[in-house]
């Protein structure tokens, strides 16, 4: 009999997250290792589908996941005004309700959701909670379940961790992966010379990522080529007319790709691009997704030079700049130029790898 995993969260689906495929992408895993797989999420934005066709289409998999879309009949989405606290308390309401559903103490729980991590730990399930960030409610609850045997935490680097001063055997830090799987696909792919990719989100919590300030740079950095490849539209094509605007012929706007074109971009390159706005969520919080998918592609890494970044694995790939420097940045680029890449055994990053570690963190 196969092992059951629910994974509850207020997320959305589909959606051009980093966060919507990190889940998708470590459930695939879940049930490559045996196990029955079942997503919860709220329909609450306009484009939201629980049909499994459209997942797997969007996320570029092929195994069944059991997918359940519950309505989200609260304001949250439907005012214009007070967003942030229509958003708690829908999100308090949602999770108060879809987890009195669940009592099956053999079955396992994860969830990115505070509030359904707190009625499921109060229910005595076992249940992970997948921490990417700080947050006041989510220290609340934590501090009202941390005496639960049965409720664990994961978080993505150590600085996230130390905010919640949580000293305990419940706790694993534990960064991102990369699908292998989708990288096998395309072994030998040829590199394009000095060729740079950006590949993620143009916005980060509505913040643009200081692309601005890279694609400047590339006036002066002929004899390399930069290519981003991301969403939403509306940014990437204002880029792109930025550039034909300042008539830079060396860097490529490529907008939102699926993952199998994303990937033979990234395939296809030399260097993988780290950057973000300076904000307190990227300086610290980030294990970002892209840098692992960067090392299964044998990319050399630039970086801005963020304590986040500075966690990260494979750190003799990493070429760091100092956040919005001109000079720093060329001279990263040149010094990733004259270094090789360093092999790395790529199985210790993987998603394959990542779930194991945490089917084993839920039975000890």
């Amino acid at each position: 009999m196969k092992n059951t995993l629910n994974y509850i969260t207020y997320q959305s689906f589909p959606a051009d997250t980093a966060n919507s495929l990190q889940t998708i992408s470590n459930l695939k895993y879940f049930i490559k290792n045996g196990y029955e797989v079942n997503l919860f999420f709220p329909l609450r934005e306009k484009n939201s589908s629980d049909d499994l066709g459209q997942l797997q289409k969007r996320y570029n998999f092929s195994e069944n996941i059991n997918v359940f879309g519950t309505k989200h009949n609260y304001p949250f989405g439907k005012f214009v005004y007070f967003k942030k606290i229509i958003f708690h308390f829908s999100h308090f309401l949602w999770s108060k309700k879809i987890t009195k559903g669940f009592n099956d103490v053999n079955d396992f729980y994860i969830t990115r959701s505070d509030w359904v991590f707190y009625f499921l730990a109060k229910k005595n399930l076992n249940v992970i909670f997948e921490c990417h960030q700080y947050s006041k409610t989510r220290n609340f609850v934590f501090k009202k379940v941390k005496n639960l045997k049965n409720a664990k935490i994961i978080f993505l680097n150590e600085y996230i961790k130390n905010e919640f001063r949580l000293l305990n055997d419940k706790c694993l830090v534990l960064p991102n992966g990369v699908d292998l799987e989708l990288f096998n696909k395309h072994l030998e792919q040829e590199k394009v010379n000095n060729k740079v990719i950006f590949v993620g989100n143009l916005l980060r919590f509505g913040k643009q990522r200081n692309l601005d300030f890279i694609i400047e740079a590339f006036k002066t950095l002929e004899d390399f080529n930069l290519t981003i490849v991301g969403g939403p539209s509306d940014i990437s094509n204002k880029l792109r007319i930025d550039v034909n605007r300042m008539n830079i012929k060396n860097v490529n706007i490529k907008g939102r790709l699926n993952r199998e074109a994303t990937i033979h971009e990234i395939e296809s390159s030399s260097y993988g691009l780290l950057i973000n706005s300076d904000d307190k969520l990227s300086k610290l919080y980030t294990s970002p997704l892209k840098y692992f998918e960067y090392l299964a592609a044998n990319l050399k890494v630039i970086a801005v030079n963020f304590p986040s970044h500075n966690l990260l694995p494979e750190q003799e790939n990493i070429h760091y700049f100092e956040y919005k420097d001109m000079c720093s940045f060329k001279n990263a680029i040149f010094e990733a130029s004259q270094s090789p890449f360093f092999n790395i055994d790529i199985e210790k990053y993987s998603l394959n790898n990542r779930v194991k570690q945490i089917i084993q963190f839920f039975n000890t």
